[in-house]
């Protein structure tokens, strides 16, 4: 029962977020003064254990997939990435351990086709830098990408962007990118609640603040035309418990194995935007998977690391998917230890 009720108060809010960002209104408060003076104070503390990395992320672009560069009868699929630090992959040293690269790699090898890989995501980003990067994307002077990858969000709560302008920043983005014949599939907030040196109650204000924003993306995001995918496991189950596996030497960012457990999280929906997944766009009810009002679909989903939400033909419902993960090839080599071939 109290699941229901939680997911229910999660839709309602996340609801009134989205429409606040489609009527440009201003911030919708999740929290009373009193919690966010006591977020900062308990923010300071943690910053004291949280690291952080200046490190410069390693540098993915490329192509990927050589093996079939023989193919002539279609040119390659050209994939995008935006968002933040974890779309850029900070935290590891090696161009393929980003999850552009996994994804890249894994894509290569499903549609038997290379993949150029275009990563213009800049680490500390928030959802306001997106147009800067869809237009970076969009005008350089390529063709655009068959399929965009946006991870965003953590920095919108941790640098207290308001969710309306948070939302309303991202679905313009979405907007802009399939307005140009472009798929897109976008990681939603992680659960920052699961950092391992963040204790109470600054724990549970940021778990409560991360997934009220992943629910109102999800709903800004489907209802222009992407696909999300909650990125919970991102910073969920798995790595609480596994942190010392999955988080980097920073505390905050991913290991190389942590970004190959959300690239997994992600790849299914990658694949089935463009036509290349097996399984059918139909819910399976066994997999808990359903045709659901789409503010009930995106609260779900907040909580369900690695559950897809995409548009459904009963409109305005969508579909609430929990698509089967394959473990991902790793890449042959990373792009910057060859002679770029994109173009």
């Amino acid at each position: 029962m109290a699941t229901t009720v939680t997911t229910g108060s999660r839709a309602r809010v996340a609801r009134r977020i989205a429409t606040a960002a489609a009527f440009g209104g201003g911030g919708v408060g999740l929290l009373g003064v009193a919690a966010v003076g006591l977020l900062l104070t308990e923010v300071r503390l943690a910053r004291r254990t949280v690291g952080g990395s200046n490190d410069i992320p390693p540098c993915a672009d490329g192509r990927y997939g050589a093996a079939f560069g023989h193919r002539t009868d279609r040119p390659p699929l050209r994939l995008g990435f935006l968002g933040d630090s974890t779309a850029a992959g900070q935290g590891v040293h090696r161009p393929s351990q980003t999850p552009g690269a996994l994804l890249a790699s894994g894509l290569a090898a499903l549609a038997e086709l290379p993949v150029d890989l275009r990563n213009v995501a800049l680490p500390g980003a928030r959802s306001d830098d997106l147009p800067r990067q869809v237009e970076l994307l969009l005008a350089s002077g390529e063709e655009t990408p068959d399929v965009c990858v946006i991870m965003i969000g953590a920095n919108d709560v941790t640098r207290r962007l308001p969710p309306a302008e948070s939302v309303r920043h991202l679905s313009e983005a979405v907007r802009v990118l399939r307005t140009a014949g472009c798929e897109v599939i976008v990681g939603t907030c992680p659960d920052l609640g699961t950092i391992e040196p963040v204790y109470q109650p600054l724990r549970w204000v940021a778990r409560r603040l991360s997934r009220q924003l992943a629910a109102a993306q999800t709903i800004g995001v489907v209802e222009n035309g992407g696909r999300t995918v909650s990125l919970g496991a991102l910073l969920g189950p798995e790595f609480e418990a596994r942190p010392r596996e999955l988080f980097g030497p920073d505390n905050y960012h991913p290991s190389a194995e942590g970004y190959a457990t959300a690239a997994m999280a992600v790849f299914p929906t990658l694949c089935a935007a463009l036509g290349l997944w097996p399984e059918e766009e139909r819910p399976e009810p066994a997999r808990r998977e359903g045709i659901l009002p789409v503010e009930q679909a995106a609260a779900r989903a907040a909580s369900e690391g690695g559950t897809e939400v995409t548009a459904s033909r009963r409109a305005p419902w969508a579909l609430l998917k929990h698509r089967r993960r394959r473990q991902l090839p790793a890449p042959e080599e990373d792009p910057a230890d060859r002679p770029s071939v994109t173009g």
